[in-house]
């Protein structure tokens, strides 16, 4: 069998694409690093890595390792380190992924406070409207907004409701008006957020009785971007559709206007993470304390 934390080098050195850097990230010689992996590949009798005087490649084989082991390393390592301590710490590496507005007005400001809490903790946030693969990009947790995930293997705990309004700035109102039903906003310049979950050109939106409704909207402008989406409607280029925690302000502020008030889309915002039975402290704890701090919004 081979030794876990052989695995746990050859890890390092796709992390690293050095043996090098693999060896002094574990203070070890390289020499001794190149032997551990030379012991790995013939226990497993597979070649894990291409060798050259320039550089080191992985092969499909060490892929496959890469993929498949990473998880079971850091589950083993999680549960082994837990079990010997006895007062749990966090600390680590949080990697985490968030949609861009999401994290621009909520995530960014908890993390002082947070690594304040726990300050053995290191984290690494991306901030991106594209969904990410979790575990080919190796992070351990994303905040994503949705009004259902589709079962990938993954595990999603909701956080809290989201709800979608549409809004428009008071100087494209003046100009072209304000729809009066539903049906109307079919005649409006909508701004449409196109996504890895598809693109937002046919509304599916509730009523105040929780009633459904549908209609097909058109727009000269769409983005991956909620960002820019929110820009343009504040230029006064039309109406779109807004998270009420990203607009709260404008609108408090006169900056944009609610269109059609008794409609709105239901969302919610989910903690995911790879499915794995011990999931690392570092993410139950950072899950917990985001959904207490959007709780007390």
């Amino acid at each position: 069998m081979s030794n876990l934390a052989d695995i746990s080098l050859f890890l390092r050195v796709v992390d690293h694409k050095s043996i090098s850097a693999a060896a002094r990230s574990v203070g070890i010689s390289p020499a001794l690093a190149s032997k551990r992996l030379q012991v790995l590949e013939s226990n497993l009798g597979v070649r894990l890595l291409h060798r050259t005087t320039r550089k080191v490649s992985v092969t499909p084989e060490g892929l496959e390792l890469a993929l498949k082991g990473r998880h079971l390393v850091e589950d083993l390592e999680t549960l082994t380190s837990d079990l010997k301590q006895v007062t749990k710490e966090v600390s680590g590496t949080l990697r985490i992924t968030a949609g861009v507005s999401f994290g621009r007005v909520f995530i960014s400001p908890l993390l002082p406070q947070f690594l304040q809490q726990h300050p053995k903790l290191k984290i690494q946030l991306n901030l991106s409207d594209e969904t990410s693969n979790l575990i080919d990009s190796g992070y351990d947790l994303a905040i994503r907004i949705s009004s259902s995930l589709e079962s990938s293997g993954l595990v999603a705990k909701k956080i809290i409701s989201n709800k979608r309004i549409l809004a428009a700035s008071p100087d494209y109102l003046g100009k072209y008006g304000s729809p009066k039903t539903l049906e109307e906003l079919a005649q409006y310049n909508c701004l449409i957020l196109a996504s890895g979950q598809g693109r937002e050109d046919f509304l599916q939106l509730m009523d105040q009785k929780g009633r459904e409704h549908k209609v097909k909207v058109q727009g000269t402008l769409e983005s991956n971007l909620g960002d820019a989406l929110y820009q343009a409607a504040l230029s006064g280029l039309g109406i779109s559709l807004h998270s009420e925690w990203h607009i709260k302000e404008d609108l408090e502020q006169g900056r944009l206007c609610h269109v059609l008030p008794e409609f709105y889309k239901e969302t919610s915002i989910y903690a995911v993470m790879p499915q794995r039975q011990f999931v690392p402290l570092r993410v139950r704890a950072f899950t917990q304390f985001i959904e207490q701090q959007l709780n007390k919004l």
